[in-house]
């Protein structure tokens, strides 16, 4: 094992508190200067500078609500796969051998290109990806929009 010669600690050798005075000193929480973030714009300023310089003010802002876009969107496939479904209950209708989807009156607005198209759909919606678009148009239906 390596002898540590030049180590402060062997100086104190022998004493009983290394240099912090009388028992106790140095040794609890105390020493800590605070609970958790405490301090930090105080004693321990310096630590934060170095280490997190970014810890205090504002950055950037939050888009308040009411300017929020409130998109509800839907994938192609799962319109696909409750086609035949929403024909039985009335919410589809079929034109020309092609199952006429309205996606505002399922609640959404926008349609999303995941998943596959099986047969030809004719969706109206007011928002559409173009993966969606080009999905739809290869499987022989058309988008309508609103």
């Amino acid at each position: 094992m390596v002898v540590r010669r030049r180590k402060k600690i062997r100086k104190y050798r022998g004493s009983r508190t290394c240099g912090w005075g009388i028992t106790g000193q140095h040794r609890g929480k105390g020493q800590k200067g605070g609970f958790g973030r405490s301090g930090r714009h105080k004693h321990h300023w310096t630590w934060v500078r170095k280490y997190a310089p970014d810890y205090f003010g504002k950055h950037g802002f939050k888009t308040p609500l009411s300017m929020r876009a409130n998109e509800k969107v839907i994938n192609i496939g799962l319109l696909d796969e409750i086609a035949s479904e929403l024909l039985r209950k009335g919410k589809a209708e079929l034109k020309e051998s092609k199952v006429v989807i309205n996606v505002l009156e399922l609640g959404y607005n926008k349609v999303l290109g995941r998943g596959k198209v099986t047969r030809p759909l004719i969706v109206i919606t007011p928002y559409i990806s173009k993966k969606a678009e080009e999905k739809i148009s290869q499987a022989g239906g058309e988008v309508i929009k609103v």
